[in-house]
């Protein structure tokens, strides 16, 4: 198992040759096949410097051709290696870290092994001496960064530390389309520790469960650990909730209208684009009373009335020009999720993808750093599971392993977050509570924090998720989220982005505008 991964990572990551170029040895691999394989992406790779990727297939028709495999070799190669690349090559940001530790520890263990054999040849054949330089010249495997953690600036090896560090340090981790995606993309990458900022009921777990699919859905290995706002049994429901678009509840089901993206311009018909969706408008408002006066209610009334009205986003002016407005659609739910379809939906989704995600669920207040260290630990020993995300539901509810005052305990903890993200080289992302001025907030800001605002210091981003206060964006489906705090670039509290959601069918993100 452990050489197949190291072969599928030579195969398809340029930073792991990079950092692995110093510690391979071709005698570590055990296996021939895999022997080979690795020996044609290091030829590769010290030729242009990149991994091979879908090469590695013509590199293999060649040597093919040139009789240089038997036919066992070439057997294994065609029919277990190659079928499942293609699936690699969307793996974009696997955590090359844990890789390479992966491979450190791999490599060690065959270090020994194959010291072992040399030390008990060298004896059978009575070369005493020979055998004592053997084990006084042996040295595990590592990596020079971990002997000295240091980088001399003046030579060769900081061009490919800078090679390095512009190829990784901004790797997306997870990826939303549309306006929402523009906002937030580049900040869920690896080693980011980013949180949201909200007061309560105002769907912090929903998001959290949108970025659990999503990450799921792009392949990559999350953990989300529940700290007790929530119940392993409302999880799970509200997961099937999501994957069926379907409420578990029949209050929720029949006909519902859904919230869906369109364009101001289409809606007040002032737009004359060919590849407009619709050749009439809805109303005949101001685009401002449109965008912050229209109730849900007036919404319906007028969808009925104009049954064959199409929504439009297709220009790029929609989203560049700040366009976007809300519009509905019917849905006919005919009835509630059952446990038969939930556990339908669940097995086609999860366990059959052979994908992994796991979940810790504990009681409100018993949840530590420590904890989440360990089981991390304990998941990492035991199934090589290393995620690339981890959630947490949500920061404010974890507790420090001694006792401590609030503020102190909230600077331990998310500083701790922090280090979590570092040490994983994963995206990290935790929810926090806001004061109780942020009920009557139109707009959340720096000072709407709860407790001790240091917790901003270790954030690379934060983000608040807005309602109006009068209840009207809550009831129309749509959620305002702002820029609060960002590590790197320029940004304003009052840079905005509308998501539209339907809670009821377990979807926090059904399209986005500005």
């Amino acid at each position: 198992m452990i050489e197949r991964k190291i072969i599928i990572g030579l195969i398809t990551q340029t930073e792991y040759l990079r950092q692995l170029e110093e510690i391979w040895n071709q005698d570590y691999i055990e296996s021939s096949t895999a022997q080979k394989i690795s020996s044609w992406c290091w030829e590769y790779f010290r030729k242009y410097r990149q991994a091979p990727l879908e090469n590695i297939e013509m590199i293999y028709i060649r040597k093919l051709r040139g009789k240089k495999l038997d036919k066992d070799e070439a057997e294994e190669i065609e029919g277990e290696i190659l079928p499942n690349l293609s699936e690699e090559y969307e793996k974009k940001g696997i955590n090359i870290t844990y890789l390479l530790e992966e491979t450190k520890d791999y490599f060690n263990e065959r270090q020994v092994t194959l010291h072992n054999e040399r030390v008990s040849f060298l004896l059978a054949k009575n070369k005493v001496e020979e055998a004592q330089k053997e084990i006084e010249n042996f040295k595990p495997v590592s990596f020079k960064q971990e002997e000295e953690n240091e980088l001399d600036l003046s030579t060769e090896r900081l061009l490919t530390k800078i090679e390095s560090a512009f190829d990784t340090t901004y790797q997306n981790v997870i990826r939303f389309p549309g306006a929402l995606g523009e906002f937030w993309n580049e900040q869920l990458v690896r080693g980011g520790f980013v949180s949201l900022l909200a007061p309560e009921k105002r769907g912090k777990t929903y998001i959290l469960l949108e970025f659990m699919m999503r990450a799921y859905k792009q392949k990559r290995k999350v953990a989300f650990f529940q700290a007790g706002d929530m119940t392993e049994n409302q999880q799970l429901i509200r997961t099937c909730v999501y994957l069926a678009e379907r409420s578990n509840l029949e209050k929720y089901c029949g006909i519902q209208y859904v919230p869906t993206q369109d364009c101001i311009k289409n809606q007040t018909d002032n737009c004359n684009r060919a590849i407009r969706e619709c050749n009439f408008g809805v109303f005949r408002m101001k685009e401002e009373d449109i965008r912050k006066n229209i109730t849900k209610k007036e919404l319906i009334e007028a969808y009925k009335e104009n049954p064959t009205y199409k929504p439009c986003y297709n220009c790029p002016e929609w989203m560049r020009n700040r366009w976007g407005t809300v519009w509905l659609k019917e849905v006919d739910l005919k009835h509630a999720l059952t446990v038969r379809e939930a556990k339908k939906y669940a097995k086609k989704f999860f366990i059959d993808t052979h994908q992994s995600i796991k979940l810790s669920t504990h009681v409100n207040g018993t949840l530590t750093l420590s904890k989440i260290k360990s089981t991390l630990k304990k998941w990492k020993d035991k199934e090589a599971f290393i995620p690339d995300v981890i959630l947490i539901d949500y920061a404010d509810l974890l507790e420090a392993e001694t006792r401590m005052e609030e503020r102190p305990k909230q600077n331990y903890i998310w500083k701790g977050l922090r280090a979590l993200s570092q040490e994983y080289d994963c995206l990290v992302i935790a929810p926090t509570q806001a004061d109780a001025a942020s009920y009557k907030a139109y707009r959340l800001e720096l000072d709407n924090f709860s407790e001790d605002k240091r917790k901003y210091a270790h954030v690379t981003a934060m983000y608040g998720l807005n309602q109006d206060p009068s209840g009207r964006e809550k009831e129309l489906g749509i959620m305002r989220i702002n820029k609060i705090v960002i590590r790197e670039g320029d940004f304003h509290s009052s840079h905005e982005v509308h998501v539209l959601q339907r809670l009821q069918m377990g979807r926090p993100h059904l399209g986005s505008f500005y």
